[in-house]
């Protein structure tokens, strides 16, 4: 909304499908009909009058058949139909008959009832002609008296707007509301008087709350409001009152009202920065999180809480809170959960890290208590990898988590158990004197995981990282237990043909002691079940793998056995007891490698995989210490390097965030005392609720605007010719989920256009909010029409439509102007994000959209050309930055960003330079998109396809 639109206080719907009716019908209407239908042709002329008819005939028949009228409807409409009527003539000068009208407003300013009294106060607001308003003063000053409230709150209002707009009409109003406040006792009309007071007179409002400052927490909630942003404007443009106000704040802390209670927490924060201070409203806000029932109240107050730890000086006094923030963790919404977790490992410090980890721990083990909710298993997920990030920057506190979340590595949800495997594998690799404990664990859970992909995960751990003979000896019965009777071809066939059941089978395996434990080995076991059921549930979980023709984990399992074959040989002097190791484990994986050629699994076994299992074979029918080598100690060394380096990008991205938010002061900047500072400088903040009014209007001033590219005119659209009857332009304003049109419609024909639309229609996922009005242009005229459009997804849309009008005296059909196409640019809506390598690999398999767009550029450059891409398209580049240095040739690259509307975009850059084409040959290779909807990938391939090229300044 622009400073020179005029407010508008009263939206009037009109039928689109109405005829306009006739002067003369009207008017008889309003003369001789029933109050029903003086109503309806009053209603009548008030559209007429809205679209641009001037109806001067009918004036006088209302001030004489409709004025006098005592019905409340009709009283009700006639104050719209006198906000909008003209009142003066051409010439500028008050007509006469607005002196009748003034007269009945003066009796209705004395009328009885208290509705009239007060609906015609607040009709006054809106008169703009003082000429009118003077007869009416001594009126609206008794009406401060009248024993309603609703009276009087809007005298108190009329006398603002009057005393604002025609100071002369009521000079001593100040004075007057003052003491009217004094004697007040309801809470809208003092909060009314007093909001009046903060503009007008602001000392007059400061001397009343000084007068009343230890009673504000006992005032209405409106009230406190006004108080908290009184203060907020005092302190803000003077600072050294600040002292005399801030216990105020304090005790407004403790309202009962949770809108007060917010606004003083955020005005607080910004009068002080003392440690109490911040305490004080942080606790406020967490106790706001937790009281509030709507997410998105909590959500909001959450992103408060994070903008004070961003300050290097609260973040400290946060700390001390973060027990408190995790009450939060008891609301079931994921995206709050999410943002909290986030919150408290950055509060995470050596002083709390152990009660935060309890207390984490309690919430996984609630999580899996907790009857099946969709949100359960995410929310799992983001317990254990905010454990695990405690566990690496803490390693005391990995003790105490591993034992808790190895139970879940036999959770049949695949991402909260990757999670827990993947946290696994860097203890293990990380804490040397944790591995007996974890080896211990892991052999606990290993027959109760569901998984196909944590089998092998469990698999790789235990194979890699179990170096005494008991341990070794334990994987091996670990492994034959899961894989049942071997031969398993011979098995199986068997168990076709009904010769084996299911109780015989059990006790077949080679080492019966082991059977006997099986039923008593943990609580819950597949093979302690002695009720037979179908085949495919009563096999063992890694031969139901292997059946399911799932044969990477045999790969797997034969390199498993081919590293604790060669560690064992090494361990145990004993040539017997060698071979017999060596000789089972090639046994296992012959068998599995018999059983893939056949046709009992449901798909056979790839080559690849035949391929690593002779290899192993091999190797452990030759046992060359190369090949010793390579499986127990490079395998190692390629972990704990990946390892290193991830923890060097976290070092090294945390590093730039400290350094993003550390006030850097240079040694010559000049100290600024409180004392010796104008008040015009200690001023210069910006005023945070006018900024929040702002951007509640869509007119937030962003840093670019200081740009003249980034100017308005830059995104104005041309929508007809020069040449047309109608020109018309608009500027496209983007403002999250809504789009303002502000179309400029001039006409440049020498007759009066009337009833001149703009017709919109819209293309994509857009949907026009109302149909503008239709306006009369005279000739050479213009006007602005808006034209409001709501967003729903990221999808490239496209408005379209004409401008339709009568000629004032022609007979011809209605005249149509086709207007160009306006497109709605996506990248407004998208934001550069984050996601972990898992997570993007998941979302890859997930989304079912692709776009494929090949590339074709003047860029010579490949990390050139990458760049580009990045700031056209507003993604973020996931693979970090020492994986793209160099120069080989050729370039792949993860990209990620997400819409304001939380779909995901994800996008693989494969790019290469022809060398052989010479030093100048542009780039080429091609980048797949992929998203959830089919829009946002067509969307986005759009958008590479036309900024690929780089324009040449």
């Amino acid at each position: 909304m622009t400073a020179a639109e005029n407010v508008c206080y009263t939206l009037i719907n009109v039928a689109s499908d109405s005829e306009p009716p006739s002067e003369i019908s009207l008017k008889t209407d309003l003369e001789k009909g029933e109050i029903k239908a003086k109503t309806e042709a009053l209603k009548k002329v008030i559209i007429m009058i809205l679209n641009g008819e001037k109806l001067p005939g009918l004036l006088m028949t209302i001030i004489r058949f409709v004025l006098p009228l005592q019905d409340h409807t009709i009283k009700k409409l006639l104050l719209v139909f006198w906000e909008i009527v003209p009142k003066t003539t051409p010439d500028g000068k008050l007509l006469q008959e607005m002196i009748l009208v003034c007269d009945a407003y003066r009796k209705d300013l004395q009328h009885p009832n208290e509705f009239i009294r007060g609906s015609t106060l607040r009709f006054l607001c809106k008169l703009k002609e003082s000429e009118l308003l003077e007869p009416l003063m001594p009126a609206i000053r008794a009406c401060l008296e009248h024993r309603h409230s609703y009276v009087r709150r809007n005298a108190v209002l009329a006398i603002y707007t009057i005393y604002r707009n025609f100071e002369h009409l009521i000079p001593d109003a100040p004075e007057l509301i003052h003491d009217f406040l004094v004697n007040e006792k309801d809470a809208s009309c003092k909060r009314n008087a007093f909001m009046m007071l903060i503009h007008a007179d602001q000392d007059r409002a400061l001397d009343y709350l000084s007068t009343c400052i230890d009673q504000v927490h006992t005032f209405g909630d409106i009230l406190q409001l006004v108080i908290v942003e009184l203060i907020y404007k005092v302190c803000h443009a003077n600072p050294s009152e600040r002292a005399r106000f801030i216990r105020c704040i304090y005790n407004l802390l403790q309202s009962s009202s949770p809108a007060v209670k917010y606004e003083a927490a955020g005005t607080l924060v910004t009068l002080s920065s003392a440690p109490t201070a911040i305490k004080a409203a942080a606790q406020c806000y967490i106790d706001l999180i937790i009281k509030e029932s709507d997410n998105n109240v909590k959500l909001i107050v959450l992103d408060r809480l994070i903008e004070l730890k961003e300050h290097p000086t609260h973040e400290r006094v946060l700390q001390d809170l973060v027990m408190d923030i995790l009450r939060v963790l008891t609301t079931p919404d994921l995206e709050v959960r999410k943002k909290t977790l986030q919150l408290a490992l950055d509060l995470v410090s050596t002083r709390n890290v152990e009660e935060l980890v309890i207390v984490l721990k309690k919430e996984v083990i609630k999580t899996n208590n907790v009857t099946e909710h969709e949100d359960t298993d995410k929310y799992r997920q983001l317990l254990v990898r905010t454990l695990h990030s405690c566990s690496v920057r803490f390693p005391d506190m990995a003790v105490t988590v591993i034992p808790v979340l190895m139970e879940f590595l036999s959770d049949s949800n695949e991402a909260a158990a990757a999670d827990v495997l993947e946290f696994v594998r860097e203890a293990v690799q990380r804490f040397e004197g944790l591995r007996p404990l974890i080896i211990e664990k892991m052999l606990e859970v290993f027959h109760a995981i569901k998984t196909v992909k944590i089998y092998r995960g469990a698999l790789w751990i235990l194979g890699e990282y179990c170096s005494t003979k008991d341990d070794i000896q334990s994987v091996m019965t670990e492994v034959r237990r899961s894989l049942g009777e071997i031969p398993i071809v011979e098995n199986e066939i068997k168990r076709e043909l009904g010769e084996v059941r299911p109780e015989e089978e059990l006790s077949a395996v080679p080492t019966p002691k082991l059977v006997t434990e099986m039923g008593t080995y943990v609580t819950q076991s597949a093979l302690s079940s002695s009720r037979p059921s179908k085949k495919a549930e009563d096999r063992p979980p890694l031969r139901g793998f292997l059946m399911d023709g799932d044969f990477y984990v045999a790969a797997s399992l034969a390199t498993t056995l081919t590293k604790l074959a060669l560690r064992y040989v090494a361990l145990v002097p004993e040539k017997r007891n060698q071979n017999s190791f060596v000789a089972e484990s090639m046994l296992i994986m012959a068998t599995v490698l018999h059983l893939g050629k056949t046709t009992l699994p449901k798909k056979p076994i790839t080559d690849d995989d035949v391929d690593r299992i002779s290899l192993c074979l091999k190797v452990l029918s030759e046992c060359s210490p190369l090949m010793d080598d390579i499986f127990n100690k490079e395998c190692r060394r390629s972990l704990s390097h990946m390892l290193a380096v991830k923890l060097e990008e976290e070092k090294l991205s945390q590093k730039k965030e400290s350094e993003k938010r550390s006030v850097t002061v240079q040694a010559d900047d000049p100290i600024s005392f409180m004392q010796l500072t104008a008040k015009s400088e200690m001023a210069s903040k910006e005023d945070q609720f006018q900024l929040s009014l702002l951007a509640a209007m869509g007119n937030t001033q962003r840093k670019e605007a200081a740009d003249p590219l980034a100017s308005k005119l830059n995104k104005v659209t041309q929508l007809t010719g020069f040449s047309d009857p109608v020109y018309a332009e608009a500027y496209v304003h983007v403002n999250q989920y809504d789009i303002v049109l502000d179309v400029l419609v001039v006409n440049q024909t020498s007759d009066t256009l009337q009833n001149c639309t703009l017709e919109l229609a819209t293309l994509g996922d857009l949907k026009l909010v109302e149909k503008p009005s239709p306006l009369t242009l005279a000739p050479h005229d213009f006007a602005n029409i808006k034209a409001n459009v709501k967003v729903a997804s990221t999808e490239n849309g496209i408005i379209f439509g004409n401008i339709v009008y009568d000629i004032s005296g022609a007979a011809s059909d209605r005249n149509c102007v086709v207007l160009s196409d306006i497109h709605i640019d996506i990248m407004d809506y998208i934001q550069p994000a984050s996601c972990t390598d898992a997570e993007f690999r998941q979302m890859w398999a997930e989304f079912e959209w692709e776009n494929k767009v090949t590339v074709n550029t003047n860029i010579t450059d490949l990390n050139d050309y990458l760049q580009h891409i990045l700031s056209s398209t507003n993604m973020k580049c996931l693979t970090p930055e020492k994986a793209l240095s160099g120069f080989c040739g050729f370039m792949a690259a993860n990209l990620y960003a997400r819409s304001i509307f939380g779909e995901d975009a994800l996008a693989n850059v494969s790019i290469e330079k022809p060398i052989h084409l010479g030093p100048d040959a542009p780039v080429n290779g091609h980048i797949r998109i992929r998203a959830k909807s089919q829009g946002m990938a067509l969307s986005l391939g759009d958008k590479i396809n036309l900024s690929q090229k780089k324009t040449t300044a």
